[in-house]
């Protein structure tokens, strides 16, 4: 299920949006405040996020900057400002698309759907490599055919690994777009992480085929020829 997160101060707009994706099968998360916000993304890893600007603990654009510091995550601005100066700066700051409140339901919909298509090239892909299947769409592990739970952070991990598969991905990269500002001080965590992911996918854990360390700078998701057997 795909994930949204809503960062809006308005309780009634926060409730409307969530009554309105959910209907259309997105799992949808809700803050109130920047940080709290910022905490939600590192938390929940949504797909999207909707930001309002008007937070009562920070401007939405110093949100943004932030959250661009460590996540590439598509974020749509959601606002009553609708100046060309404004959205022109959000954009440049990183904001994927900006829409203007009020909005119709339908055109929102339409723009995360749209932001999700430019942003996430792999969403709509499967990957497999050896006896291991991960799509990325409905968000399944599969191994031999069978489906394996993952927690929601042994998925985040898999998943980065997935975008870059056949390559290094190093620590540093991950422990950012995983643990966000936090991530240096999590590097135990990322080795806690792929111990476990190793144990669920792998024959053998202690001698990994799938993923692969790269001594002294990441980790590498290989690429081998499918296989159920």
């Amino acid at each position: 299920m795909k994930r949204i997160l809503v960062i809006d101060d308005e309780a009634s707009i926060r409730r409307l949006l969530e009554i309105s994706l959910s209907s259309i099968g997105w799992e949808v998360f809700q803050a109130s405040s920047g940080f709290e916000g910022l905490e939600a993304v590192r938390g929940y890893k949504p797909d999207v996020v909707l930001l309002d600007l008007n937070l009562p603990d920070m401007k939405g654009s110093e949100m943004l900057y932030r959250l661009r510091s460590w996540s590439s995550v598509p974020v749509i601005v959601v606002s009553v400002r609708d100046s060309e100066s404004d959205i022109v700066q959000l954009l440049k700051a990183g904001a994927d698309d900006y829409v203007v409140k009020p909005f119709y339901t339908n055109e929102l919909i339409a723009r995360i759907e749209a932001v999700q298509r430019r942003r996430i090239t792999t969403a709509d892909v499967v990957f497999r490599s050896w006896k291991l299947t991960v799509d990325l769409s409905s968000r399944k592990v599969l191994v031999r055919d069978e489906v394996i739970h993952l927690t929601p952070t042994e998925y985040a991990v898999l998943a980065l690994l997935v975008q870059y598969a056949g390559r290094i991905v190093i620590r540093e990269f991950i422990l950012k777009e995983i643990w966000g500002p936090a991530g240096p001080s999590e590097e135990g965590n990322l080795r806690f992480y792929i111990n476990s992911l190793r144990k669920k996918i792998e024959d053998d854990p202690s001698n990994p085929i799938l993923i692969t360390t790269e001594t002294g700078v990441g980790y590498r998701l290989e690429t081998l020829p499918p296989t159920n057997k």
